[in-house]
C-alpha cells in the first residue's frame, strides 16, 4: 500500500458554545513541510498540532488551516466587586455626616461608581479547546491518509502498468542483439566476397572481426541490471509504505542502464526501443515524485 503526497482532509469538532475546523491539503515535497494558519486564540496550539500531523505525514508540503467559532451569545458578561462597592458606600456615609447632607444614596449612585460593575468577556476552558482541537485535527489526518492511499492505489497501477510495458523492451532487446551479430555476420562475409572474387575467406579472421564488434555492442550486462531494477521496483511497490524516495533512486540507476544501452546501440531497433526505456522511465521518475 503506497501513498500518494497529494491529499485533502476537513473535519470538525464542536459543542453548542464552539467549533473548531481543521482543513489539509498537500502537494509533493522532498520532505515534510508543515504551513500553519490558525487563529490567534489557538497558537498556542502550534507546536502540539505538528506534533500529531507527524504521526501521519512523513513527506509532502502540507497547508493546514485551522478556523475557530464561538457560538455563544454571552461571551460578555457582568461582574460586581462587592468589597468596593462597600467601601464606596462607607466613605459616601463619611461625607454625607461629615457635611450632614441629606441622605440621597441609590442603588444606581453605587452603580455608577468606577469598576463596581465591569464587563468581562468569558474565559474558555483551555482543556475543552485542547481535546477539540485533537478531535478535529485526528480526524481531518485520518482523512487525508485515506485521501492519500486512494491516490496512491491510482498511481501503483498506472506504474505497474509501464514497469510490464519496460519489461516487454527489454526482452525484444534482447531478441535483437543475436540478430544484429547474425546480420553483421552476413554483410562482412559478403562484403570480404565482393572485395576478393573467388579468393578464399580467412575463417578465422572473419570470426575474429565478428567478436570485436559483438563483444562492442554487447548489452547483456545492462539488461540484466535493467531488469532486476524493474522487479526491485515492483517488488517495492508491493511491499508500500514511505518508499518514494527509494523509488526515485532505483529510477535513476534504471536510466543509467538505458543510456548506457542507447550509446552502444548502432542498430535502429535497438535505438528506438532504447528511445521507449527512457521515454517510460522518465513517466515513471515522474509519478514517483508524488509518492510519499
Amino acid at each position: 500500500m503506497i501513498k500518494s503526497m497529494t491529499g485533502f482532509g476537513r473535519s470538525e469538532a464542536g459543542t453548542e458554545e464552539r467549533k473548531i475546523t481543521v482543513e489539509l491539503k498537500s502537494v509533493n515535497h522532498r520532505y515534510c513541510e508543515i504551513s500553519l494558519k490558525a487563529p490567534k486564540k489557538l497558537g498556542f496550539f502550534d507546536t502540539t498540532i505538528r506534533s500529531r500531523l507527524t504521526k501521519y505525514i512523513s513527506r509532502g508540503k502540507v497547508d493546514v488551516f485551522v478556523t475557530y467559532t464561538d457560538l455563544t451569545e454571552g461571551k460578555i458578561c457582568v461582574t460586581y466587586n462587592e468589597e468596593l462597592a462597600k467601601d464606596y458606600y462607607k466613605n459616601l456615609m463619611r461625607i454625607r455626616d461629615e457635611f450632614q447632607l441629606d441622605d440621597d444614596i441609590r442603588v444606581s449612585t453605587i452603580a455608577r461608581m468606577p469598576e463596581v460593575l465591569s464587563l468581562e468577556e468569558q474565559t474558555v476552558d483551555d482543556e475543552e479547546l485542547f481535546s477539540l482541537m485533537e478531535q478535529a485535527v485526528d480526524a481531518a489526518a485520518e482523512q487525508f491518509v485515506e485521501s492519500r492511499i486512494a491516490e496512491g492505489a491510482h498511481l501503483a497501477a498506472d506504474l505497474e502498468i509501464k514497469l510490464k510495458t519496460m519489461l516487454e523492451l527489454v526482452d525484444t532487446i534482447e531478441k535483437r542483439m543475436p540478430e544484429i551479430v547474425s546480420e553483421y555476420r552476413t554483410k562482412l562475409t559478403d562484403k570480404i566476397s565482393e572485395l576478393l572474387g573467388d579468393t578464399k575467406l580467412d575463417a578465422g579472421l572473419v570470426a575474429t572481426e565478428i567478436a570485436i564488434m559483438a563483444d562492442r555492442i554487447c548489452v547483456d550486462e545492462e539488461t540484466v541490471r535493467l531488469r532486476a531494477h524493474i522487479n526491485s521496483t515492483i517488488d517495492t511497490l508491493e511491499k508500500g509504505d514511505s518508499i518514494g524516495r527509494k523509488l526515485d533512486f532505483i529510477a535513476q540507476e534504471m536510466n543509467r542502464e538505458a543510456n548506457t544501452i542507447l550509446s552502444k546501440a548502432n542498430d535502429l531497433t535497438v535505438s528506438n526501443l532504447a528511445i521507449d526505456l527512457k521515454t517510460e522511465i522518465e513517466k515513471i521518475r515522474e509519478q514517483i515524485q508524488n509518492i510519499e
